[in-house]
C-alpha cells in the first residue's frame, strides 16, 4: 500500500524538515505559506495536515495561519487538520477546533506526542473513506434493504427475485429481525404488483378478538361500537401483496377463513353475508416451525400446505460471516451521518467482539446496538464498550491459562500413561518418567491417585 500523504505548512525550514525525519512512515509534503499550501493540497488530496499558524507574511500573528485553515478545508473536505503554533495557546486551541481543526498542538512539539495525534488523524480519515465508499457503492445484493456479501444471503436474495414475478403463495421462514419483511416487499416492489398496496399485518400484534376484523372488516352494526363499515386488510390489499407476519400465531378460528380466502380469492367481512372477490398475493413468515404445530393439531395442516407452496429460509446473521462487519460498517455510516457525529469506525477490539457475539436478535439487534453507540460514544472510534458487548480478544476460560493448572494437567496425564504402559509397576512407570522411586510416590501423593504395588515392589526407604 502507498504511505498516507502528509501535509507539512511549516515557513521554518529547520522546523520541516525535522517533521520530514519525524515522520517517515509518510510521504510528506511541505508547503511554507498559503498558496503552496493550498495548490499542494488540490493536486495532492492529502490525508492529514499539520499547520503552523504563523505563516507569511503575518508570521507574528495567527490570521494567516486561520485563512489557510478556511482554504484546506474547501479544498479538501474532511481532510483533518492539525494546528501548531507557540502564540496565545488556549484562545487559538480553541478557536481552532472552532473553526474545523481536528487537534491542536502547542509550540514547542513534542514530537512523541504529534506522532500519536497524526497516527489518530491518519487513522479517522482512513475509517471515514472507508465509511463513505460503502455508503456510496453498489449493494452486493439485488434487493433494496438487504446488505449482504454472504453466499447463502445471495442466493436468498436471488430466489426472492425469480419469485417477484410469480403470484404464488410464498412463507418465509427465518428467526426474529432476520429481514423477512423487507424480503416480502421485495416480492411486491419487484413484480407485477408493484403499483398496487403492500399491506403488512403482524398476527401477534393484535389481539385475537379484533384480527378478525382487522382482516376482514366489518359491516355496520356487526358488534357493539361497530358504528361503521370498515374494509380489512385484506381487501385493501387488492390487487397488491398481503403480508401476514408470525402467521403460526393466527388464532384456529381465523385459520379456517384464512384458508377459504387462500382456495376461493373471496371473503367475508364480520357480519357481512356477501362473499367478496379479492385478488391479493398471500406471502406470509414466522420464526415458528408449523411442521410441528401442524402435527399436534396446532395449525391447521391444510392451511400450511397452502401457505407453503414456496418456503423460502432466511439465514440467521450469526451463520453470515463477515456480513456482521459489512452491516456494522454500513449502519455506522448511515447513523453517524442521520445524527452528525464524529464516529467515524469501529476500533479492533469491537470488530472482534462483534464477530464473536452470536446476535439472538440477527440484523435487528445489530443495527439497534450501532445506532445506540453512535449516539453515546466519546470517541472517534467505537468499542466493546460502546456497543455493550464483550471484547471479542477475551478468553471464556481465562482460569485454565494458569501455567500451573497445565503444568499439572500434563504431569498427572504423564503418570497415568506410564502407569498404563507398566501395567501399574511402580519402579517401571518411575523410569519411564526419568524420576525416582521416592519422586513417584510423592507424585501419585500430590496428584491423588491410588495404584496397587506389585509384591515384588517394597516401599521406598525412608530418609
Amino acid at each position: 500500500m502507498s504511505k498516507p500523504r502528509l501535509l507539512v505548512v511549516e515557513d521554518d525550514a529547520a522546523l520541516a524538515a525535522q517533521y520530514r525525519w519525524a515522520f517517515t512512515d509518510c510521504k510528506v509534503l511541505l508547503a511554507a505559506d498559503r498558496a503552496q499550501a493550498l495548490a499542494i493540497a488540490k493536486r495532492e488530496q492529502p490525508d492529514a495536515a499539520l499547520l503552523d499558524l504563523g505563516l507569511p507574511p503575518d508570521a507574528e500573528g495567527v490570521e494567516e495561519g486561520f485563512a489557510t485553515l478556511a482554504g484546506l478545508r474547501v479544498a479538501c473536505p474532511g481532510l483533518p487538520v492539525i494546528v501548531a503554533s507557540g502564540q496565545g495557546q488556549r484562545e487559538n486551541q480553541l478557536r481552532a477546533v472552532a473553526e474545523g481543526a481536528y487537534d491542536f498542538c502547542e509550540k514547542p512539539v513534542d514530537l512523541a506526542v504529534l506522532r500519536t495525534i497524526i497516527d489518530r488523524a491518519l487513522r479517522l480519515r482512513q475509517l471515514e473513506e472507508e465509511n463513505r465508499r460503502l455508503a456510496q457503492s453498489t449493494r452486493s445484493s439485488p434487493i433494496r434493504d438487504i446488505i449482504t456479501a454472504d453466499d447463502a444471503m445471495l442466493k436468498v436474495c436471488r430466489t426472492i427475485e425469480r419469485l417477484s414475478q410469480v403470484s404464488v403463495p410464498v412463507l418465509l421462514l427465518g428467526e426474529s429481525g432476520t429481514g423477512k419483511e423487507a424480503l416480502a416487499r421485495a416480492l411486491h416492489d419487484m413484480g407485477p404488483r408493484a403499483k398496487a398496496q403492500f399491506i403488512a399485518i403482524n398476527c401477534a400484534a393484535i389481539p385475537e378478538p379484533l384480527l378478525e376484523s382487522e382482516l376482514f372488516g366489518h359491516e355496520r352494526g356487526a358488534f357493539t361500537g361497530a358504528t361503521r363499515q370498515v374494509i380489512g386488510r385484506i381487501e385493501t390489499a387488492q390487487g397488491g401483496t398481503l403480508f401476514l407476519d408470525e402467521i403460526g400465531d393466527l388464532p384456529a378460528g381465523l385459520q379456517a377463513k384464512m384458508l377459504r380466502f387462500l382456495q376461493d380469492g373471496v371473503i367475508e367481512r364480520v357480519g357481512g353475508r356477501t362473499p367478496i372477490r379479492v385478488d391479493a398475493r398471500l406471502v406470509s413468515a414466522t420464526n415458528q416451525p408449523l411442521e410441528k404445530q401442524a402435527e399436534s393439531g396446532d395449525f391447521r395442516a391444510d392451511l400450511l400446505y397452502r401457505l407453503n407452496t414456496l418456503t423460502v429460509r432466511i439465514p440467521p446473521l450469526r451463520e453470515r460471516g463477515e456480513d456482521r462487519l459489512l452491516l456494522a460498517r454500513y449502519f455506522l455510516a448511515r447513523h453517524a451521518q442521520e445524527f452528525g457525529s464524529k464516529v467515524r469506525g469501529l476500533d479492533a477490539s469491537a470488530g472482534g467482539a462483534i464477530m464473536a457475539h452470536p446476535f439472538p436478535g440477527n440484523v435487528r439487534e445489530l443495527g439497534n446496538r450501532i445506532r445506540r453507540a453512535v449516539l453515546m460514544a466519546d470517541g472517534h472510534s467505537l468499542t466493546p464498550g460502546d456497543l455493550e458487548l464483550t471484547d471479542g480478544m477475551e478468553m471464556e476460560a481465562a482460569p485454565e491459562m494458569e501455567l500451573r493448572t497445565i503444568r499439572l494437567k500434563a504431569e498427572r496425564g504423564a503418570i497415568e500413561q506410564a502407569l498404563a504402559r507398566s501395567n501399574g509397576g511402580l519402579a517401571q512407570a518411575a523410569r519411564l518418567l526419568g524420576v525416582s522411586r521416592p519422586t513417584i510416590y510423592d507424585l501419585l501423593a500430590t496428584h491423588g491417585i491410588e495404584t496397587g504395588r506389585r509384591q515384588d515392589e517394597p516401599p521406598p526407604a525412608s530418609g
